[in-house]
């Protein structure tokens, strides 16, 4: 059984195909989905926009909307699934504040997520403010709750390997204490 509120956030540089995956995780768990870009205030957006890469300063207010809207989200849902960012160690203790959560960290090479980045279309973020995400990047590896899995394949196997990745998380115990 699945824990009430569990929440998943699908995090990784711009890029490495969260917004896609965390789409893909939700429809196989029958989980809400939550993309974090939608919350980003106008100012971050026309920033990024312009090629400038955003501070701690931009995103404090921006991270703080999406633990409140994920954690109301969990409220009414069995799991939410959420795309954002979360680089940085500090970022991703302010989602876990958000009630029971785990991380699929997308991991990937520069390269290939420049090369996925140079065929999207039509987001606002550009294709020069990969460096300062990678510079921004913490990598997560040693953290608890946090499961990596390779960008290397389709989304479809991408989603698949995220799920039996996070099947200790999709099994921990309920709220009732009675694991399940």
């Amino acid at each position: 059984m699945k824990q009430a509120g569990q929440i998943i956030i699908v995090m990784g540089v711009s890029g490495s195909g969260k917004s896609t995956i965390a789409e893909h995780i939700a429809a196989r768990l029958d989980a809400d989905f939550l993309d974090a870009d939608t919350l980003h205030p106008a100012h971050n957006i026309a920033k990024m926009s312009r090629g400038e890469a955003l501070n701690d300063t931009d995103r404090a207010p921006w991270l703080e909307a999406v633990r409140d809207a994920t954690a109301q989200r969990a409220k009414a849902h069995t799991i939410n699934v959420t795309a954002c960012s979360a680089l940085k160690a500090r970022y991703r203790n302010t989602l876990r504040e958000a009630g029971n959560v785990a991380f699929v960290y997308l991991d990937g090479s520069k390269e290939l997520i420049a090369g996925r980045m140079q065929e999207r279309t039509g987001h606002f973020m550009p294709d020069s403010l990969l460096d300062s995400q990678f510079a921004a990047l913490e990598h997560p590896g040693k953290e608890p709750g946090v499961y990596s899995v390779s960008i290397e394949p389709g989304p479809e196997l991408i989603a698949e390997n995220a799920v039996k990745a996070l099947a200790p998380f999709l099994r921990s115990t309920n709220t009732d204490g009675f694991q399940h």
